[in-house]
């Protein structure tokens, strides 16, 4: 079982999760590829899913150990921004509305590295209406006294 922790910021966070030192975590580089991820159990609902167990990235397999963080964006983008009255967009983006969102998880894997993905619920055509899974960036964690 792997160990849930919540921090709820996007891009640099402090954490005691790796040991008793206070660490930062900072993007190391931006990756931005879709990729496959595998459950051991399969989500209840396909466009909400929760942390998958593994992704493949590069013919390799990394077994996710740890959620380190996970947070949600229902921002409408594009056209779709667009398309809705102010009243119904203020609800939408609290809690999505069909097709719109991400939902963001940052996770240490087996190897020790720190990647952020994603599952981006937009459907890509008619015919395929489930989203896709990204790997958006992989993150360093350093001793908040050090700076590299």
């Amino acid at each position: 079982m792997r160990e849930r922790v919540n921090f709820h910021t996007l891009s640099c966070e402090r954490s005691s999760v790796y040991g008793e030192f206070d660490m930062e975590i900072r993007p190391l580089r931006f990756i931005g590829e879709p990729m496959r991820v595998q459950f051991d159990q399969p989500p209840a609902l396909a466009k909400r899913p929760d942390c998958p167990d593994r992704f493949l990235w590069h013919g390799e397999t990394y077994r996710i150990v740890e959620t380190v963080n996970e947070w949600h964006d229902y921002s409408r983008r594009g056209r779709m921004e667009r398309n809705m009255s102010p009243e119904h967009a203020a609800v939408a983006s609290r809690r999505g509305s069909w097709g719109v969102g991400r939902y963001y998880y940052r996770v240490r894997v087996d190897t020790g590295q720190i990647f952020d993905l994603y599952y981006d619920r937009a459907p890509k055509n008619a015919d395929d209406r489930k989203g896709a899974w990204f790997l958006y960036r992989e993150m360093a964690a350093t001793d908040r006294g050090s700076r590299t």
